[in-house]
């Protein structure tokens, strides 16, 4: 431990600088000698350093998320060059490449925050030995450790000796019984973390080995956590279990306004959302319009959840827009496909085949009438000749139609086989 106590010891004298500080603060509402001055000092000092994690946690999460979404295409690369694993290397690279993505982006959070949990190891580790280090000296190193976290002293450790205890002005069944929880909801906290984001945050129609390796360390994580807690002083176990509540919180707070596309907690929150969109008639901030765009470019692309959001906003008149706003319109809601193209181009290209059908349909009964206003003048010469002419005579059986024929041929039906010579063979 020394030798990388001495590879973060840049970062030493920074971190005990802070601590002092807040020292100070504290020391001056709860007394400088008490376990809340220097507990509370240290719990700021985790607040501070994730406060400032924050961009990177942030870009943790993105690149997650791209892991998640390369996960089939890395399978067909593994399959595909299974025999060979120099290809397979290459496959991968130019994938992550062409993606711009980066495996190593999940952990930085956890590299950038190692420096400060080694250094403040070593800053107790000194209390704990009696020396000084950075900017606590000699006054500040005694009133350190004094102080007591629920009895047990800043620099006691579970394998702690009752000898060892007895000179920090404390009892050995005291400090285990306080390391003891303390280290049981450190990893708890761990598990917890580890299983929400399983059981809530992942997509569930893609089954990858990536899964199977995050249910992993949701078990690996708070083991290692209870195995080397029972080295850490009481001061670096208030420290490690801050984070972990921090990281639970902050995760929590991730897992139900961002969640990952096609998990439990995206259905979860598109239905919230619908209720509020329905009731308001409007998304209230950029991150939800934020989602609302990128559900609505997917297009046919969209899982059951989102299928089931537009829908739902179709069903009661509204129509989500492609910049991520809703607007309530009956007409852009009913032409509104479920696989979603934007509803105004809809409506245009819809609007001329509605009108040329018309026009066609309209066509017909024009034309229909044109026929029968040239019959009808076919048939005023006839009407002005005179009616005593032998011609007219002759003809007039055989204009009025079906009428004379239907008469003929009735006779011919009941009276045998005599039949009328027509007027054309006289």
């Amino acid at each position: 431990m020394d030798t990388i106590a001495s590879l973060f010891s840049f970062i030493t004298t920074p971190v005990s600088w802070v601590i002092v500080q807040f020292h100070k603060v504290y020391g001056a509402i709860f007394g400088p000698d008490t376990g809340w001055a220097w507990g509370l000092s240290i719990v700021s000092l985790v607040i501070l350093i994730r406060i400032c994690l924050i961009p990177l946690f942030v870009k943790q999460i993105k690149a997650t998320r791209a892991m998640q979404t390369l996960q089939p295409e890395m399978k067909k690369i593994q399959e595909r060059y299974k025999n060979d694993k120099q290809r397979q290397s290459e496959e991968m690279m130019k994938l992550y490449k062409e993606t711009g993505t980066n495996p190593l982006s999940s952990c930085l959070p956890i590299l950038a925050q190692s420096p400060f949990f080694f250094a403040l190891y070593h800053v107790l580790n000194g209390i704990a030995n009696g020396e000084t280090i950075g900017v606590i000296n000699q006054s500040l190193l005694e009133s350190a450790q004094k102080a007591h976290i629920f009895g047990a002293p800043l620099a006691a450790k579970f394998t702690d000796s009752a000898s060892d205890l007895a000179s920090l002005d404390a009892s050995l069944l005291n400090v285990r019984i306080v390391t003891a929880i303390m280290i049981v909801l450190m990893s708890a906290s761990q598990f917890f973390t580890q299983r929400q984001l399983m059981t809530k945050n992942v997509d569930t129609s893609v089954k990858t080995p990536f899964m199977q390796q995050q249910k992993m360390l949701m078990y690996v994580f708070p083991v290692m956590f209870a195995v080397f807690g029972i080295n850490f002083p009481v001061g670096v176990l208030v420290y490690w279990l801050t984070t972990n509540v921090w990281t639970m919180g902050q995760q929590m707070y991730v897992i139900r306004n961002n969640p990952t596309p096609g998990s439990k907690a995206q259905a979860a929150y598109l239905e919230r959302l619908y209720k509020h969109v329905t009731h308001h008639g409007k998304t209230r901030s950029r991150g939800e319009r934020a989602i609302v765009k990128a559900i609505v470019a997917k297009g046919r692309d969209r899982n059951d959840a989102e299928r089931k959001f537009i829908n739902g906003l179709t069903k009661v008149g509204f129509a989500a827009q492609a910049d991520g706003t809703v607007i309530k319109s009956e007409a852009q809601a009913a032409a509104q496909a479920e696989d979603g193209t934007p509803t105004t181009a809809t409506a245009k290209r819809q609007q001329p085949k509605r009108q040329s059908k018309s026009q066609r349909q309209s066509a017909a009964p024009a034309k229909g009438a044109d026929e029968a206003v040239s019959l009808s003048k076919s048939d005023e010469p006839e009407d002005t000749k005179p009616s005593g002419s032998a011609g007219t005579a002759k003809q007039a059986p055989s204009k009025p139609g079906s009428a004379g024929r239907s008469k003929a041929q009735s006779g011919q039906r009941k009276g045998g086989p005599q039949r009328p010579k027509s007027p054309s063979k006289k």
